[in-house]
């Protein structure tokens, strides 16, 4: 059988994504690789430079996108996500100041039974946004 290991992209919808993508830009530092050629429809940032973030807007991509390569099917979403940045447990406090130097409420700690701790916060957007150190899952 054919593997997938690993998920490449990630999806969360935004009502800005110029204004999501500087967010993510300021306070984790990634990258943009990318835009739809249609303005404000979708940004791509890098994430560790081997995953990627799309930002996109809500109901911007309820149409086909059409590009030299081929047609991108239509996408609906709205409403709040969830993703997860994994951190090492030694950056812990490290990203609890950044969060405060950035105004960024922390809104619930978590220790988990196995030994991991996360780290829940949201951006301007209100997706969950969780930094979570190894000892979460049995495969982190």
């Amino acid at each position: 059988m054919p593997a997938v290991n690993r998920i490449l992209e990630s999806y969360l919808w935004v009502e800005d994504s110029e204004r999501a993508a500087e967010f993510y830009k300021d306070l984790f530092g990634f990258e943009v690789i990318g835009s739809s050629s249609e303005p404000g429809r979708l940004v791509a940032l890098s994430v560790g430079g081997n995953q990627v973030l799309l930002l996109g807007k809500v109901g911007a991509s309820t149409q086909p996108s059409v590009t030299p390569g081929g047609i991108i099917p239509p996408t609906v979403g709205s409403g709040n996500s969830h993703v997860a940045f994994p951190i090492a447990a030694v950056e812990l406090e490290a990203w609890e100041k950044r969060l405060a130097e950035k105004s960024v409420a922390i809104e619930s700690k978590v220790k988990w039974e196995r030994g991991g701790q996360s780290l829940y916060c949201r951006d301007p957007d209100g997706n969950l946004l969780e930094l979570i150190t190894p000892g979460a899952w049995t495969i982190y």
